[in-house]
């Protein structure tokens, strides 16, 4: 029998996973001002399913059950209305504060998890939750102040909302891994996102140029490759475990922000970065069992 996987390994491979979709934000943001939030996640999303299809036969893997596909539709609709707004305010805000915005979403999704996966809020979650959130707000602070145009307040509501759904999204989640394996729920999600983007193309669509293909595919490489292993995770441990790791995304994105785009890290961000980590190891500490005595036997 293989041995369980401890919530701290997890934990690990959700960050892996985090780190990666960060690089694929990078690109995407790329993508995004040179053709549109739209064009990027649809052709995006498009190449994953060529990437990932192939593997998937190639294994024999069953179809999934219809309850099954009624969870990839409803997690492939919230979490692709959740990608689509972010990327358009990635695009009139810098990754560091877009990222930071999005740490609303383990918050709310703490609470969602109690409400409906009947899971029990450590008190370890919520301080740590409250500690980074901490973080968040200093970081928020520093970056209102440094850009305040209407285009990033725009930006910054358009954030807030994908925020929101990707909460829900996490949800969906944690009880999609439960009867699918990561490559599936990868699979599925992208496919769901590609045909309702491909439904608008006509509208709000075009094709990408030559030079965007190469740009397209790693993000698509990247992209499939984070929501494997975040689906590993969480198969394998609650989501008010895995749900504060979302914050370590800040450090990448201010990372890959400032190698990218030039965006600057203030000492505010470095501040706010310091106490999500800080966060983040509060949440994931487990209580020390309690010594076995004679009263307690």
């Amino acid at each position: 029998m293989s041995r369980p996987t401890s919530a701290l390994t997890a934990f690990g491979v959700a960050a892996a996973g985090i780190a990666v979709y960060c690089g694929m934000d990078a690109i995407m943001k790329g993508l995004s001002i040179a053709s549109g939030a739209y064009n990027a996640v649809m052709w995006r999303s498009i190449a994953g399913v060529a990437l990932m299809l192939p593997v998937f036969l190639l294994r024999r893997q069953r179809w999934p059950s219809r309850a099954a596909l009624r969870l990839h539709a409803a997690r492939g609709t919230v979490a692709g209305a959740s990608v689509l707004l972010f990327f358009w305010g990635l695009v009139r805000v810098p990754m560091a504060q877009g990222v930071a915005l999005t740490f609303l979403a383990p918050l709310i999704a703490l609470f969602l998890a109690a409400l409906t996966l009947g899971e029990r809020i450590r008190r370890a979650a919520i301080g740590g939750s409250l500690v980074a959130s901490l973080g968040v707000l200093a970081i928020a602070m520093g970056q209102v102040q440094a850009r305040a145009s209407e285009q990033a307040v725009l930006g910054s509501i358009a954030v807030v909302a994908a925020s929101i759904l990707y909460a829900g999204s996490l949800i969906l989640l944690r009880r999609q891994a439960q009867v699918a394996d990561p490559l599936e729920v990868a699979l599925f999600t992208s496919i769901v996102l590609g045909l309702l983007l491909l439904a608008g193309a006509p509208w709000f669509g075009g094709m990408p140029s030559p030079r965007q293909l190469p740009e397209i595919v790693v993000a698509a490489l990247l992209g499939s490759g984070s929501a494997i292993a975040l689906a590993w995770a969480y198969a394998r441990a609650e989501a008010q475990v895995l749900a504060p790791v979302e914050y370590t995304a800040f450090v990448w994105s201010a990372l890959f922000g400032w190698l990218v785009f030039a965006e600057v890290v203030s000492p505010w961000t470095l501040g706010g970065a310091l106490l999500i980590i800080a966060g983040c190891v509060v949440a994931v500490r487990r209580p020390i069992p309690a010594p076995h005595t004679e009263a307690s036997a």
